[in-house]
């Protein structure tokens, strides 16, 4: 055992066989104690496949350790395993179901125990009269083939498993197959596409569960684990791909199943029918509970998490597609987290939405499984693509903090604000605008036509007199600012006048100044400006001189004026500063 090479070297390495052969699905893996004595062995529903090929290549196998300790051999591809307590015997030893067409095995003390095979579905009766004609002699294998095509077509209920493989024979083998089946009984039959387990009436660890079986035809199915009866049947909208169960049969459950039309349902107890939850930006690949929430991962390289009603809460964008997720659980630690094998050949871990750890793999990852191997509670069992199989061992030592997050949000952001308590006066305003609201609504509009009414009067005004820096009047675009520099009792003032007009120039302009004679004096109160070209920036400066020590300042009034028009063209009232000293 060596300790692993990743970037955090939170795992050890345990067990690594690149050519152990296994083709299988996370779902066709399990962790379980199948002997009853705390060691944990590994249950692996093989496709297939890598070895001698065919249906005896598919087997069900136990590992023990680094050793395959038992094989099985499946009559059918599995599509999913589990393992469960179906009864109270002692000692405590777990069944495992593999589910395989329209069949579930089951295996008890690692030998076949029982197999169900779902009930099957209802039969067109148009499609039965056509093979009742067929059968009398009454119709030819073309016109058999071309009424079938027009049921198909036609009817609600869709066509058995033999009347579609008829529709897609050649014209030369129709006679050959209505001979061989035209006799035969007509059977419309569905598959299994997952399985999960569902507590029966406790939630104990090692609780009675009872088998939940998804069907291609949409239907979910709950079986007892005594006797093999179904004890409860609901409808799906569409073929589940992926599920999870939680609650307890006999007293509440919820199913929570992701469907082939890219959305996700729930079931509660007693609903035949399924909720609409959650609608998906893509096909599901993986769906698993943490804690109260929901953590899907989609096609297109989504990772999100929603609450149990379908509320979208975070989102994460994975560096590549997902190949396959499975639930990291710690109850010791009380640690909770999502692993997600990715096709960049990496296994991340993801808590929230934080990546908390990263394994590099040397391929990509077709099935992973979290739990009780051998004597270590915290063991991640991997295989690979190209049928390799890994063990990693989580250390004892081996710390998720905060610090090993990818960067997000500060954490500010998630604390909660100290929002004071409402007071009295805040509860009788509020309530005097709820009985007043109509009134208190045309006081506020009334206040801000008055409002507008006197901006728009003293703009008018300001127009009529040229009290403002800025012309516009027929034949002269001008606009003016002034600038004081000095601390006093001297000042330079300076005025900047410009013709914005597009062409046109100005000419006899003039400045004139008013202010108070005991407190200022202007060097020059009057002075000509000369003619303003369209554009440039015309610069005019006087000096005035502060005559008063009382420290006190006043306005100058700045009167742009025309030689042929008694009202000036611009005007500026101009704050002077307080004079700091005397000469």
């Amino acid at each position: 055992m060596s300790e692993s090479s990743g970037e955090d070297g939170k795992w050890l390495d345990a067990h690594y066989d690149p050519v152990a052969g296994l083709r299988t699905f996370t779902s066709c893996v399990a962790l379980a104690d199948l002997s009853g004595d705390g060691d944990g062995r590994l249950v692996v529903a093989d496709l297939g496949g890598g070895g001698g090929g065919g249906s005896a290549a598919m087997k069900l196998k136990v590992y023990r350790g680094t050793a395959l300790t038992s094989e099985s051999v499946l009559l059918d591809l599995p599509c999913g395993l589990v393992s469960f307590f179906m009864d109270l015997h002692e000692p405590r030893v777990p069944a495992v179901a593999v589910a395989s067409g329209p069949c579930v095995y089951v295996y008890k003390n690692l030998r076949p125990y029982f197999k169900f095979t779902l009930p099957g579905l209802d039969v067109n009766t148009l499609e039965q009269d056509v093979w009742q004609q067929a059968r009398e002699g009454h119709i030819d294998p073309p016109a058999l083939k071309e009424m079938l095509e027009s049921v198909r077509k036609k009817a609600d209920v869709p066509l058995s498993g033999r009347s579609l493989h008829f529709l897609s024979l050649d014209a030369e083998h129709l006679e050959d197959f209505v001979r061989l089946h035209k006799q035969q009984p007509i059977k419309r039959q569905t598959v299994i596409t997952c399985v999960a387990t569902l507590k029966k009436s406790t939630a104990d660890e090692d609780g009675v569960s009872c088998l939940v079986i998804g069907t291609e035809s949409g239907h979910l199915y709950v079986l007892d684990p005594e006797a093999f009866v179904v004890l409860a049947k609901m409808a799906l909208p569409a073929a589940p791909t992926t599920m999870d169960v939680t609650g307890q049969f006999d007293v509440e459950f919820r199913i929570t199943a992701a469907c082939r039309n890219g959305n996700i349902y729930i079931l509660r107890r007693d609903s035949d029918k399924a909720k609409y939850c959650v609608e998906l930006s893509s096909h599901p690949v993986g769906l698993l509970r943490v804690g109260k929430n929901v953590v899907v991962g989609t096609v297109d390289r989504n990772l999100q998490g929603f609450t149990q009603k379908g509320k979208k809460l975070w989102k994460v964008v994975l560096p590549a597609p997902i190949c396959t997720m499975a639930t990291m659980d710690l109850p010791a630690r009380g640690f909770q987290a999502v692993l997600v094998g990715l096709a960049n050949c990496e296994v991340q871990l993801y808590r929230d939405k934080n990546l908390v750890s990263a394994i590099k793999t040397p391929n990509a990852v077709s099935a992973i499984c979290f739990g009780r191997y051998g004597r270590e509670d915290g063991t991640l069992v991997m295989t690979m693509k190209g049928g390799g199989l890994m063990v990693k061992i989580l250390k004892r030592t081996a710390e998720f903090r905060e610090r090993d997050t990818t960067p997000g949000p500060p954490a500010a952001q998630s604390v909660r604000l100290n929002v004071p308590k409402k007071t009295k006066l805040y509860v009788d305003q509020t309530l005097r605008e709820r009985e007043n609201g109509p009134a208190m609504h045309r006081a506020f509009q009334m206040d801000l036509v008055r409002l507008r009414l006197a901006a728009a009067q003293a703009y008018a005004k300001a127009l009529e007199c040229s009290l403002s820096p800025v012309s516009s009047g027929p034949g002269r675009s001008l606009k003016m600012n002034a600038v004081v520099q000095g601390l006093g009792p001297s000042f330079k003032l300076t005025l900047n006048v410009q013709n914005t007009a597009a062409c046109r120039p100005v000419l006899k302009l003039a400045v004139s100044f008013a202010y108070d004679d005991a407190l200022y004096r202007v060097r020059n109160p009057f002075m000509k400006i000369p003619m303003l070209v369209p554009g440039l920036v015309y610069p005019v400066q006087t000096l005035v001189e502060c005559t008063s020590d009382k420290g006190i300042s006043d306005i100058i009034k700045v009167f742009v004026l025309h030689e042929e028009q008694s009202t000036p063209l611009l005007t500026a009232h101009i704050n002077m500063p307080v004079s700091e000293g005397s000469n």
